[in-house]
């Protein structure tokens, strides 16, 4: 694009176009983005941005698989899928589409140098990938897979002759940002906006906004103040005390759904020492005390949930018995919800050999989950009243990424997104024992391992009867229940705002897109 034109679109946006001109679009969100490489990090900011110019060989709308690059697909054997692409799809730089952009693609993400959040689970399965001729791709997978699709639809698709020639550094420059999706990247202020423009040769449905102003801003007092300033149109993530105030705006819609994102706390398994937990006169214990299940129990069962839901969340969220919210593929309805005993909890400390409980740093990334210090200072206090006395550290996203996922915490504080809308992605990627070479617990930021849990994923992840499967899953999630493999919290809803005259339907989980957004009818 021209300098000029650039500078003019630019311009437009910025200035507050959106307004007077209904073609353009301003979005305020709350999720930071790690990079503009589609395939590094399966953190959702990444994906949300990703969204307007990359697309995937399948379309998920959370417990749909709907049509994407791919039009048609079919089983040939029990390990054996195909799948049949578009004729009509170009890259943004004209090129055409083909199988062996899939196959590069999907070779790619399993490996892509600096990723602290990779997508190698969705490929665990996936022994080979080959193009037969041109608009076919075959996929074999090592073992059946009855969620081959559910997992594939998370890769981002990118093109083997612009992927080749370039590094991450390449895609967050926006030199490699050549997708096949509805909008093409103008510009990039890391941290700061994303500029898009429609892309006017989009194999599908031409996108709603000719221009798109695509801006994070991480605090949420922040984002209501620009929509009410008029600064933005739509605003992701809206803050539990806004919701009130927004709903009562006669020039603010607001949209809440429920949501599939759990907020999990993890505690470290790592054994011997660990310089974030101590003794009551400051003295580094021998042993982690996190490792007795009792001392789990005893730091769930402290935690006053409903408190938390009404009182900090006001009500905004559902307490939480399990990482999958009721009514979803998995879901265990016969595991009851978690009592509030502290009487229990010192019980069971003292049981463990810690009558006077111990001290605990706990680390929650203060600019990516809604209220997620506020949620830890609340926990902080139930468990001090049980003799564990917290330290809260509040670090930036950029820092807690990657000490959380080197396991080198005693306590994080994770939202698990659920994505695929069922129990086995939560599974192989927050519960299942962490092996990189398989592609299981990229997220299992504490490294808890249960071989109980690890069977039952293998054999969900081979069972193609539905019921059966199920099965296996509530299983898993009694399994994980009893072990307190983590400690759920609540499950969020996903609460959008927007000017009126504008509508927010969600697409997956809680992503943010332009594309969710649309004028009402009149």
């Amino acid at each position: 694009m021209k300098p000029l034109l650039l500078t003019l679109l630019t311009a437009a946006l910025l200035t507050g176009a959106a307004g007077a001109n209904a073609q353009s679009l301003r979005i305020a969100y709350a999720d930071p983005v790690s990079s503009l490489d589609p395939q590094l990090n399966n953190h959702a900011g990444d994906r949300s941005l990703a969204l307007h110019v990359f697309e995937s060989l399948l379309e998920r709308r959370d417990d749909k698989t709907l049509p994407g690059l791919a039009e048609s697909w079919k089983t040939v054997d029990a390990t054996t899928w195909e799948f049949y692409l578009r004729k009509d799809v170009k890259w943004q730089d004209g090129q055409p589409l083909t199988a062996d952009d899939l196959v590069y693609s999907l070779q790619r993400a399993r490996n892509v140098p600096g990723s602290v959040a990779p997508y190698s689970s969705s490929l665990r399965t996936v022994e080979s990938v080959s193009a037969p001729d041109p608009y076919t791709l075959r996929v074999k997978t090592s073992e059946p897979n009855p969620l081959l699709l559910q997992n594939i639809d998370s890769i981002y698709i990118v093109s083997r002759h612009v992927g080749e020639q370039s590094s991450t550094a390449d895609y967050n420059n926006g030199k490699a940002m050549i997708g096949t999706g509805p909008y093409r990247l103008v510009s990039n202020a890391q941290g700061d906006r994303t500029l898009f423009e429609r892309n006017t040769g989009y194999w599908g449905k031409p996108a709603t906004w000719d221009t798109v102003d695509y801006r994070y801003i991480a605090n949420p007092a922040s984002r209501t103040a620009a929509l009410l300033a008029g600064d933005v149109d739509v605003i992701d993530k809206v803050s539990p005390s806004d919701v009130k105030k927004l709903s009562a705006t006669p020039s603010v819609s607001v949209f809440a759904y429920p949501g599939l994102r759990a907020l999990l706390i993890q505690p470290s398994f790592r054994p011997g020492p660990n310089e974030f937990i101590r003794d009551n006169a400051g003295q580094p214990l021998a042993q982690n005390p996190l490792r007795d299940v009792r001392v789990r129990q005893a730091l769930s069962l402290a935690i006053n949930r409903k408190a938390i839901a009404e009182r900090i969340l006001q009500n905004t969220v559902t307490p939480a018995n399990q990482w999958m919210p009721a009514n979803t593929f998995g879901y265990n309805p016969a595991v009851t919800d978690i009592a509030n005993d502290p009487a229990q909890a010192k019980k069971l400390l003292a049981e463990a050999g810690y009558p006077e409980g111990f001290q605990l740093t706990v680390h929650v990334p203060g600019d990516r989950y809604p209220l997620a210090p506020e949620t830890l200072q609340a926990v902080a206090q139930f468990w001090a009243r049980i003799g564990v006395k917290v330290d809260l550290q509040v670090v930036p996203w950029s820092v807690y990424a990657s000490r959380a996922n080197k396991n080198e915490y005693a306590v994080t504080v994770i939202a698990w997104g659920n994505g695929t809308g069922e129990a086995s992605y939560g599974l192989a990627n927050v519960l299942a024992t962490a092996d990189a070479s398989k592609g299981l617990g990229s997220s299992n930021w504490g490294r808890y391992s249960n071989p109980l849990v690890d069977q039952a994923l293998q054999q969900a992840s081979a069972e193609f009867d539905d019921s059966k499967r199920e099965a296996i899953l509530r299983e898993s999630v009694k399994l994980v229940t009893d072990d307190v493999g983590v400690l759920p919290l609540f499950h969020y809803q996903n609460i959008w705002a927007a000017r009126k005259g504008l509508r927010v339907e969600p697409w997956l989980s809680d992503r943010t897109t332009a594309m969710m957004v649309t004028e009402e009818k009149k």
